[in-house]
């Protein structure tokens, strides 16, 4: 929480940096005492109409006592928000508790300059989101007919607005709880406002390179020439206070020399000027900066402080930042043909998007794009990545008609939710290649209190997958798929054929399909390229093309040894033809190929690189080439797999029926009223019981008890037969060890159960007991969800007992799931086999797991105040399934990273 000299509190969080509908930046925060100078500056700047528009009459300046109740609120009952660049104010958005405490009075004013910028809305997102937060559920403002500008803020939210027109008036009110509507219309704008971001960083109107060097070698050096040198079709401009001349032009001393706007600055200067170098941009209006400059996260703790300052400084006038230690950033569009990068030379252009986390890892990813003459789209290199980001670039390719596929190396993903959403939607058109450090975590956002639980192993990658991402281990196998998703049709099914001129070479390919979950339709090991070039080439052709045109076969692999005569190319290029025909994808492995006479030239050193290892090319098209069919068996199984999400229907994302969250949300905020801080609570049955029940969960009806008559009384309420229990949560399942006893058909037997278990757990301490109604008997199951403090709801499933607890099978998913995301969570755990028939036992009710599955997923998604939900366990038998115990903890709840409200993240 932030203090503030006035009447309150509000919570950091509530400050935020945003991109606005133009691509530019800009800082939101809640207004201070301290504001009262720039909010009278702001109001004397606008016009006589916008001032109109907002008071409802002119007033040339605001008074003393009005600039009092405007900058003194007290975040509660009275929250005002400005939007700032450079410090200066470009709009202000309030709001004011009625009589009725559910609703408030919302008001905006934007700054003449600034209007058209998406700046009402996002102040409308924010306001939204804090008076939620605050108990209040409904705004109401009232407008004057002529402001349409600021009817659309309301109109175009997404909300459910109800209008009237009174005395001249028009008067608004609506719901501001989130709805699919409003939502989406968040994502939207979000994504039209980051994309553009992005596209005035990667197609800038001209660049300038500060700390540009004529001493060879040096970054500044380099990073001009490349520059120069790639042809890029803008101005480029070099800033040099001690040199006249550079790369062959004139340069200048300071950016404020350059006679005309700059789009893009190149920083190459030391760490201490990098302050001063950036002041200088935001004066000169730059829109983007590339620090390729070092010394900041890679520092240690002062260097992360250095990092953060300079995000901040640069965001704050409305500036993104690529870096610090970037290698910087290329795009191959003819019309911008940019290379302001370390690379030598402006790659072949390709479909090929490329992002990496890492300088090191970047290097890494060119040169191999390079070696396999992959065409690359666009190239960011985005160093320690304090501002732009994976997600980022995500929006940008999404859009972008020249990226066809794309690849990302992440160390690390600061939003995992936002990540999820957008990788899902991206994926439905674009392959999303995604190779992560064996170190790679959960960064947590400067501030963000950790809470709960940890997300479990393995979250992150089953979010990866269910958003249709292919995950890989290294940037080789990256490349692997890269060569096939980015110039061959995706395969319309798993099934295929080996071709290969060696029996037991084609025999290994084969059993290596079939253990990437390939089928193998046909093996053809016939392939003679003994026979010279005139016989072997048509024949292969020919026996190539005809398999490819069998109905039953979706792709082929490749592979073959060396023959006279012949050289990779002349292969590859017929490969490509029959592929390109077929309309199918074909994927070729060359192995112990050494003839020095098909090695090209490469990027990296000066060492020769196998052809084989690059793209081959041909009149017809490209086929993906590999030293190994190992290799290129794995690649094609991963898009065997990708294709095959994509052409599932995912179905809509699961709304159970019968669940009533307002009646949740209520209960809550009743329970956490008086809670302090992130402290957790732990619900008693009962009502644990009945806050589940607003979602159509129902747990097992279960009573405690201290004497055996009680005991008895309570079975007949329950209802006999009933079991006895221990409620120690060790204990609680373990029929072995006597803390269970089942099906006891009447009063005097479960006294002398009660008797008997106290006996049986007396070197336990004696825990305390209770009874429960039975359930039919079945397979024992658990679910469990918890709130992470950057995945969000995190749900995992597996099968009680061992597999869970020594064996680890748990299936998780990261919500909201769509239809075919639950279907495939109940049967992802190794364990889930014993759901359909085992060892002749009956197959259970699965569709009652996917309906407790949806119904806790929609709960966890909605309410983020609910930390840990335990059920263990669950009995799926032939028909239903029962809960059976239910633990249920709960907490006022953090920020989410992908909330209600759009917010850049470092």
């Amino acid at each position: 929480m932030v203090d503030q000299p006035g009447d309150g509190v509000y919570p950091e969080y509530w400050e935020a940096d945003v991109v606005l509908r133009d691509g530019g930046t800009a800082h939101l925060r809640p207004i201070h005492p301290s504001d009262a100078d720039a909010v009278q500056a702001f109001h004397t700047g606008q016009s006589q109409k916008s001032i109109y528009m907002r008071f409802f009459a002119f007033k040339a300046r605001l008074s003393s006592k009005e600039l009092k109740r405007f900058t003194e609120v007290d975040y509660k009952d009275r929250v005002a928000l400005v939007i700032t660049i450079g410090g200066e104010i470009l709009g202000i958005g309030r709001y004011d508790r009625l009589a009725d405490p559910e609703e408030a009075e919302v008001a905006f004013n934007i700054a003449d300059a600034h209007q058209g910028r998406g700046i009402g809305s996002i102040l409308l997102e924010h306001l939204a989101a804090a008076a939620r937060e605050n108990g209040i559920r409904k705004f109401s403002a009232e407008v004057l007919p002529e402001n349409r500008k600021m009817l659309m803020v309301f109109s175009d939210a997404g909300y459910d607005v109800k209008r009237h027109f009174d005395d001249g008036v028009v008067s608004l009110e609506f719901n501001i709880d989130p709805t699919e509507k409003s939502r989406a219309v968040m994502e939207a704008r979000e994504h039209r406002a980051e994309a553009r971001s992005i596209q005035e960083l990667l197609a800038p109107s001209s660049v300038a390179v500060i700390g540009a060097s004529r001493k060879w070698g040096t970054i500044g050096y380099q990073l001009l020439e490349h520059i120069i040198e790639g042809g890029f079709t803008g101005p480029v401009y070099a800033i040099n206070p001690e040199a006249l001349e550079l790369a062959g032009m004139l340069s200048f001393a300071r950016l404020s020399e350059v006679p005309d706007p700059v789009g893009l600055a190149i920083i190459a200067v030391p760490y201490e000027e990098v302050p001063k170098v950036v002041a200088e941009c935001a004066a000169a209006g730059v829109k983007g900066v590339v620090v390729a400059t070092a010394g900041y996260a890679d520092d240690g703790e002062r260097g992360l402080a250095r990092q953060r300052e300079l995000v901040r400084q640069a965001r704050s006038n409305g500036m993104r930042v690529i870096g610090p230690a970037s290698l910087g950033i290329v795009n191959t569009n003819p019309a911008v043909s940019l290379n302001a990068s370390m690379a030598p030379s402006l790659p072949r252009r390709g479909g090929l998007g490329l992002f990496s986390q890492s300088a090191a890892i970047g290097v890494a990813l060119y040169a191999a794009s390079s070696r396999r003459r992959l065409g690359l789209s666009t190239f960011l290199s985005a160093g320690n990545r304090a501002d732009v980001s994976g997600n980022d670039m995500m929006q940008f390719w999404e859009d972008d008609a020249d990226t066809a596929a794309v690849g990302l190396y992440l160390e690390s993903i600061g939003n995992p939710r936002k990540f999820s959403r957008l990788a899902r939607r991206l994926a439905r058109t674009k392959p999303v290649i995604v190779a992560k450090s064996d170190a790679m975590g959960l960064q947590l956002p400067p501030g963000h209190a950790v809470r709960t639980t940890q997300a479990p192993a393995g979250a992150l990658d089953a979010m990866m997958r269910q958003s249709g991402v292919i995950r890989v281990e290294t940037i080789e196998q990256l490349m692997d798929v890269a060569q096939i998703v980015a110039g061959q049709p995706l395969p319309a099914g798993a099934d295929i054929a080996v071709f290969s001129n060696s029996r037991a070479l084609g025999k290994v390919v084969a059993d290596s399909a079939a253990a990437n979950g390939l089928g193998v339709e046909r093996i053809v090991t016939d392939v003679d390229l003994d026979a010279g070039m005139s016989l072997a080439l048509p024949a292969l052709r020919e026996s190539l093309a005809g398999t490819l045109a069998s109905e039953s076969i979706h792709a082929v692999v490749v592979a073959l040894l060396p023959a006279r005569g012949l050289t990779v190319e002349k292969i590859a290029g017929v490969l490509a033809e029959c592929s390109a025909a077929a309309g199918k994808p074909v994927v070729a492995a060359f192995t112990g190929i050494l003839d020095p006479s098909v090695y090209v030239e490469g990027m990296v050193g000066a060492e020769p690189v196998q052809t084989e290892r690059v793209q081959a090319e041909s009149a017809g098209g490209s086929v993906p080439c590999y030293s190994n069919p190992g290799a290129a068996v794995a690649a094609l199984a991963a898009v065997v797999k990708y294709a095959e999400w994509v052409d599932r229907d995912q179905g809509l994302f699961v709304e159970p029926e019968g669940c009533d969250p307002e009646s949740v949300r209520t209960e809550l905020e009743d329970m956490l009223h008086d809670v302090p801080g992130e402290q957790l609570v732990q619900l008693g049955p009962a009502k644990a019981s009945t806050l589940l029940a607003h979602y159509g969960i129902h747990v097992v009806p279960s009573e405690g008890f201290e004497t055996p008559d009680q005991a008895v009384a309570a079975a007949e309420r329950l209802g006999w037969p009933v079991v006895l229990k221990t409620t120690d949560p060790a204990l609680r399942h373990r029929l072995d060890l006597g803390g269970v006893r089942l099906d006891i058909q009447d009063a005097d037997s479960l006294r002398r159960n009660i008797v008997e278990m106290h006996r049986a757990l007396a070197p336990y301490g004696s825990p305390s007991m209770e009874v429960q109604t039975m359930a039919p008997v079945g397979q024992a199951c658990t679910f469990r969800a918890i709130e992470d403090p950057l995945l969000g709801p995190v749900v995992s499933f597996g099968l009680a007992g061992d597999a869970v607890n020594l064996l680890e099978d748990w299936a998780h998913r990261v919500p909201p799931l769509s239809g075919a995301d639950v279907h495939d969570f109940i049967r992802a755990p190794r364990a889930a086999r014993k759901l359909f028939g085992y060892q002749g036992l009956p197959a259970v009710d699965v569709a009652a797991l996917e309906d407790i599955a949806a119904r806790l997923t929609r709960l966890k998604d909605n309410h983020p105040e609910i930390a840990l939900i335990d059920f263990n366990p669950v009995l799926a038998g032939p028909r239903g399934a029962s809960i059976l115990a239910a633990d249920v903890r709960i907490a006022n709840a953090a920020q989410r990273t992908d909330s209600a409200r759009r917010a850049m993240r470092s």
